[in-house]
């Protein structure tokens, strides 16, 4: 039986993608022949702002929806919502601690089109493995994989609509004061806030 697991890829995932991804053991596959399923984490991460949380949603191209392919689903610019989503962080997380220290590599990512949210998400993914110092190899799914035959499949777990396991250890959040701890948000809430501890905080 293969170990190993089959993971999908999300626009600034959840502290819990990377969590997953940190104590599985065996090979690790990201998923690209699934069809793009609509209302995940695959286009959206979701922040802490002033007014608690908020979700920051990438669209993408009308069509892209159940018979499409995720590696070929392609991001809408109808609208600025690079603009959007990047003044968004700026506004929520300018106080914390180290954004200021990061925001150098991810101003990019909202000003350079991408074609494909798959290429969009990756190259974020390792951006985001680099700054968390998590040393983690993947390869691609190479068809759909229905059975996953041995593997762990966090394809559908980690959802937005799906309770989840996993508990976040507490960290200083900036509107914390204001909105409680939130837990589970995108991982770049914890990098802003706790810097390069973050890799060990999970």
């Amino acid at each position: 039986m293969q170990e190993g697991a089959i993971f999908p890829l999300f626009y600034l995932p959840p502290i819990e993608f990377f969590a997953k991804l940190k104590q599985q053991q065996g090979e690790l596959f990201l998923e690209r022949f699934e069809h793009f399923p609509k209302q995940t984490y695959r286009n959206r991460a979701s922040i802490c702002s002033p007014q608690g949380k908020l979700d920051l949603r990438v669209p993408v191209v009308k069509g892209s929806k159940v018979h499409t392919k995720v590696k070929d689903v392609r991001i809408s610019y109808d609208f600025g919502w690079q603009r959007l989503h990047w003044l968004s962080l700026q506004t929520s997380y300018r106080s914390s601690a180290f954004f200021e220290f990061y925001e150098d590599d991810f101003a990019p990512f909202y000003d350079k089109k991408y074609e494909f949210l798959f290429d969009y998400n990756e190259a974020l993914l390792q951006v985001l493995l680099k700054h968390l110092k998590l040393d983690i190899s993947y390869s691609y799914t190479q068809s759909y994989i229905k059975d996953a035959n041995g593997l762990t499949d966090y394809r559908e777990t980690i959802h937005p609509k799906v309770a989840s396991d996993y508990h976040t250890k507490p960290y200083y959040q900036v509107f914390e004061e204001r909105n409680g701890f939130i837990p589970d948000l995108s991982i770049v809430d914890l990098l802003f806030n706790k810097g390069p501890q973050s890799g060990q905080f999970f």
